[in-house]
Formats: C-alpha cells, structure tokens, sequence
C-alpha cells in the first residue's frame, strides 16, 4: 500500500478519533449545563415538614420549633386582656443537601393556612406577600431585624414596642438565602445543612403545622460527576496513547525503509558493479543487464507487481546473463559466426548463471531469470526446452526483454532494428519464442513510446 495513502488514512483516523472524543467533552458540558441550569422543586406539609421522614429527598427541609418560647398579649380592640393570648415560636428550617452534588442556591415559600405575626428572623431576606384590603402587597425586607415599617407598604402593627407583620391565611413569604461572608447559606456542600430562623407569634395552643412549604433549588454539579465526561477523559487517554504508538511505530517503519532503500542501494550499486563486468566482456552489449532489467521492471508494473516484489523483480532480471563471466571472451566477442562447439559454450552460460545464483539466498528465485531467459514459448529453446507455463513467467518477461535489447543495439554481426522491424519481430514470434501475454504488453510499451532510449 502507498505510504502516502496510508498516512492520509491514519490521520482521518485520528481526525475522527479526537472529534469523537471533543464531541464527548461537548455534550458532557452540555448535559451538565442543563443539570445545573434545572429548577428543582419539592412540597413540605403537615408531618412530611415537621418530621424526618422526607430525609430521603435531594435535598429535604425539616421544620423544628424550639423549646424556648414567651406569651404576649394582643389586645387590638382594647378589650382590656391581660391573659396572654399568643405565643412567641423559633422555628429552625434545616436545609440539608443529601446529595454528592453541590446545592448552588434555594429558596423556600412558607404559606399559611391560619393567624400568624413575623417578628424577626436571621441570616437571608424576605419576600412577604401580604394581602391588605384584597390587595396583594409585596415587600422583599433584607433583614427582618432591622425592619422599619415607614419604609414598607406592608400592614403592620406595633406590641409592646415590637413591630410585627400580620399574615394571615393564604398570605405567604419567600426565604432568601444569604452567601455572605457571615451567613454562607449558599452554596450548601454535599451533605451538608443550613438552618435559617423565624420567629413568629401564633394563638394559643396553635401552631404554623398546617403550614406548606414549597423549596426551590438548583444544583452546582462538578463537570467530573458526568460519566459522559469520564468516558471522554478515557477516550483522550487511549488517543493520545494511540498518538504516541503511531508517532513511535511511524518513526521506526521511517527508519527501517530508510535502512531498507540504503539496503536496496547497496545490492543496486552490488549488482550492477558485477553486472558491468560481465558486460565490460563484450563492448558492444555493455549496459544490456540494465537495460534488461529495466524492460522488465516495465513489464512487471503493467501486470500489477508493486513494491518490494517490483525490485525484486528487476534484481533478477539484472542478474539474468552472469552466467556469461565464465565464457572466454574471444567468443563473446567473435565477429564471425560461431562453431557448433562455441554456440555449446555460450548457451551455457543460462546454467553456469543458474549455479552461481542458487547460493543468493537473501533473493527469492533468484536463478530462474539467469537459468530460463533463453526458454521458448514453443518449448524449442534452451537448457531444459520448458514450455508455456512451465516456464517461471519471470523469465518469460526477460525474455521479451532480452530480446528486445538484442533487436535494438547494435551487434558485432549487424546494426540496429527499427521500431517497426522490432514490433513485426516480436508480432511473429508471439507463441513461439515468446509468452502472447507479455508479448502484447512489450508491444503496447513500444506503440505508446514508453521504452527508454
């Protein structure tokens, strides 16, 4: 496979990866964004507000009066009371977070169902709905303690000095948690409680019980409690080690083909030093090795060999005539024509080279170009007078090549073919001396002028 390809497909991969594990990220953010952006709301009545058993809830309240109380006389119509007639109540509202997550704010509504005076209460504000004269009057007082009724709209009445907010059936105020410094009711931590105060006057023998509070609350929950997000983390830990795996492999598959085409150079450059001896032997043949090697590389390509294969490929065909170093040279040279016995030594050259080539392990099928070159189709050639298949197709294609280079340089006995002679040459021995196949394709090489010079 290209590298180039292979490259382009591991960073689309990649690519992908890491939006897939952005797109994790976003919609764990998105996810907890809403969480955290959700009103949460609960209803407290009756004993479900004054006992323990809503502890179960997120985040539950539980509404307890304290021991200590007082009585005051509320003599509106001057009746001239002196029983006390109201009793004075703290009651503690405990918010607790029962949860892992963090409670970013609350807020509760206490309505009342009976009578009741506001007299004090600490730590947040109060949003007080009052009804006057069918009038609904709202007022947020940011501290009880410090209230003023001139600077309210709200009916009030004065006892004894105190200044207290009548409220009466169906009138109902919104507690406002404080964050300051002092008060810090907001945020409430993961099982942790706030209690803000009330004090109110009630009839006696009454109480708010029937009262109904209703809390609103949202939470601040920690990006980290998302399992989306750790799901993320997890994919970004197994990309960025994928990263690191690739960078590492790449970098060594870049090493080892660098180490592998020095390689490739210096069996090149090896046998092409051993390939010009032998056709240094005969000067007018001199470079016929490569170019043989060379046609049949072109050959090789147009039937589909790629890579390693193609090269080794072209070794062999480099290597098909090194049979010819152990014939004299006053017969590779003869000008004339040769004696039955000195054809004999020439022809071979086919096994000495396959010989010499047996022990080139390292090259797969090295003597089968060097042994087979000289085969014919037509089962006529030489040494063995193979046929068709039975050939290795690797010597069919330097055979066509060979032939080729023969036709087109000039010879001791003759000068160069033209193109048109070498395709009329080649047209009449298809499946004779040579494969129909790889013929027709030296004769597509040569009619599209891709042979070179």
């Amino acid at each position: 496979m290209d590298k180039n390809n292979v490259g382009k497909k591991a960073f689309l991969i990649f690519i992908t990866a890491l939006f897939c594990v952005i797109a994790c990220f976003g919609f764990s953010i998105l996810i907890n964004n809403k969480y955290n952006s959700e009103i949460h709301r609960d209803t407290f009545s009756g004993e479900g507000l004054f006992s323990a058993a809503n502890a179960d809830r997120p985040v539950s309240v539980l509404a307890e009066a304290r021991s200590s109380t007082w009585g005051k006389v509320f003599d509106f119509n001057n009746e001239g009371l002196t029983e006390n007639n109201y009793q004075a109540y703290t009651y503690d509202f405990t918010v607790k977070n029962n949860t892992r997550d963090r409670v970013k704010d609350f807020s509760f509504k206490l309505k009342f169902n009976g009578e009741v005076f506001l007299s004090s209460a600490w730590n947040g504000a109060l949003e007080i709905h009052q009804n006057v004269k069918e009038n609904e009057v709202t007022e947020t007082v940011s501290d009880l303690r410090e209230f003023v009724p001139e600077d309210y709209k709200l009916r009030t009445v004065n006892v004894d000095g105190e200044n207290l907010i009548p409220m009466n059936a169906g009138d109902y105020l919104v507690y406002i948690p404080s964050s300051t410094m002092n008060a810090m009711e907001v945020p409430i931590e993961p099982y942790e409680a706030t209690t803000p105060g009330i004090i109110l006057y009630v009839p006696i023998e009454e109480s708010i019980e029937n009262a109904e509070l209703e809390l609103d609350y949202t939470f601040n929950r920690a990006l980290t409690a998302e399992p989306l997000f750790w799901l993320a983390v997890a994919g970004l830990a197994v990309w960025l080690t994928a990263l690191i795996v690739f960078a590492i492999t790449s970098a060594q598959i870049r090493k080892y083909k660098e180490r592998h085409e020095r390689d490739n150079e210096i069996i090149n450059e090896s046998i092409e030093t051993f390939t010009g001896f032998i056709d240094a032997k005969d000067p007018y043949t001199n470079g016929h090795s490569k170019r043989v090697a060379i046609y049949t590389r072109l050959i090789a390509e147009k039937f589909g060999y790629t890579g390693d294969e193609l090269d080794r490929i072209y070794y062999i065909a480099l290597l098909h005539d090194c049979g010819k170093i152990g014939v004299p040279d006053n017969i590779l040279g003869k000008p004339d024509k040769l004696t039955d016995e000195e054809f004999k030594i020439i022809k071979s050259h086919t096994v000495r080279g396959g010989e010499i080539l047996s022990h080139f392990k390292s090259l797969k099928g090295a003597g089968e170009g060097a042994l087979y070159h000289h085969e014919r189709y037509d089962g006529r050639g030489y040494p063995e007078g193979k046929a068709g298949e039975d050939i290795p197709f690797i010597a069919r294609m330097i055979c066509v090549a060979d032939a080729y280079d023969a036709m087109n340089t000039n010879r001791v006995y003759r000068k160069r073919l033209t193109k048109e002679q070498i395709i009329s040459e080649i047209e009449t021995n298809k499946g004779k001396q040579f494969d129909p196949k790889v013929a027709d394709v030296m004769l597509e090489l040569l009619h599209n002028d891709k042979l070179p010079v």
